[in-house]
């Protein structure tokens, strides 16, 4: 079958095409070496209707499905920035979506409004110095005093950590294990909230990424989103909008990463002819081409499911891992192919190589996505 994008998609993509490629792409290797974006990027995102594209008309939103979130996610990797497309998709698709779920009107209207109005930027406080993967395990407490939660712990590898007006934060409220963890928005201005320092990362240079320190702060217990002690089903589900979104923009990152390597391939020569007249580079692209176009086609079954919404954990993850994983390989020969171009930073491909290794990493390793599909397939 074919994607259901419909003129309404395609409208969408064009305007945000000629915004990427006009507002953001020139400016791509200016940002990573300034270790960040500027903060206007993500008003003037909600001013095409980028940021809310898929909430609620009543929270500022366009009212559109999920395959309109597929055309944010496919878009944005022209920009040829991967940290500016982590930052605006964390503000969009992985911090504020649970907010729009299970928060209460004064939470929307204090926290989810704004940020899909690009006036507040959000982030997801999750990830700990000790536990990433093992959201089990997160420390960082929330002890009940009155009318107001005393949060203490610290939270790392937090994207947009270190200007983020407020962050969508798991913390423990009970026992030990899964069922002690609970979620809570945390306005950045609260006493006691530090920022101990920007991570120097190896990709992803234009994502400011965090280790925040939470010391005796004090929130009201109305932040408290769902109930009490079942965070961690949300976290759960919330992952799956995260490994969806790094799915998509990884298919769509491969394509133009092969799509170049043939320009530049059919543009210098060498020995006579062009590289891309050679067959061991005819025959690695085309086999590049084949890998992109069934894991296109997987990730495009994910979001199907995920549209619908009917269970896609399987599908989600399988998604995640072959888009990751095969990244690593198109990036690497594309790489290749460029020769000495490839190989300073310049060159869009030569930050694609450093940046795509997160894909493996963050979001839940590979090694994860692979326990968790063994989990759901009988026979393991």
């Amino acid at each position: 079958m074919d994607p259901p994008f419909t003129p309404e998609h395609q409208l969408f993509r064009r305007t945000l095409r000629d915004y990427v490629e006009r507002e953001l792409a020139p400016h791509a290797l200016e940002w990573d070496e300034a270790g960040i974006f500027p903060r206007e990027i993500f008003r003037g995102m909600a001013e095409i209707g980028a940021l809310g594209i898929n909430y609620p008309e009543s929270v500022g939103g366009a009212g559109g499905d999920y395959w309109f979130v597929v055309v944010l996610a496919e878009e944005l990797t022209r920009c040829q920035n991967s940290g500016v497309n982590m930052g605006l998709l964390v503000q969009s698709q992985i911090a504020t979506p649970i907010i729009d779920q299970i928060g209460t009107a004064e939470q929307k209207k204090e926290f989810l409004v704004p940020a899909l109005a690009g006036e507040k930027i959000a982030a997801l406080g999750i990830s700990e110095p000790d536990a990433g993967s093992d959201v089990a395990s997160l420390r960082t407490t929330a002890r009940r005093s009155g009318d107001e939660y005393v949060i203490n712990g610290a939270k790392m590898w937090i994207t947009n950590g270190t200007r983020a007006d407020f962050i969508t934060l798991a913390v423990r409220t009970g026992g030990p294990g899964h069922g002690g963890i609970s979620l809570v928005t945390f306005p950045t201005d609260v006493k006691g909230f530090s920022v101990s320092k920007k991570l120097a990362k190896v990709g992803n240079l234009s994502s400011d990424t965090a280790l925040l320190f939470f010391e005796d702060c004090r929130i009201p217990v109305r932040y408290l989103l769902g109930e009490e002690n079942e965070g961690f089903y949300h976290v759960m589900t919330n992952f799956q909008g995260e490994r969806l979104v790094a799915a998509i923009g990884a298919v769509a990152g491969m394509q133009l990463l092969v799509e170049d390597a043939l320009r530049y391939g059919n543009e210098r020569t060498a020995f006579g002819k062009p590289l891309a007249r050679f067959q061991v580079w005819r025959h690695r692209l085309v086999e590049h081409l084949t890998a992109i176009e069934a894991a296109r086609w997987l990730t495009y079954r994910a979001c199907d499911l995920f549209n619908r919404k009917e269970t896609a954990v399987k599908e989600i993850s399988m998604a995640k891992l072959l888009a990751g994983d095969l990244m690593q390989k198109v990036v690497y020969d594309c790489q290749q192919l460029h020769g000495g171009m490839g190989y300073v930073v310049e060159t869009p491909v030569a930050r694609a190589f450093r940046d795509a290794r997160l894909l493996t990493i963050g979001g839940g390793t590979s090694e994860i996505m692979k326990e968790i599909i063994a989990k759901l397939v009988p026979g393991f």
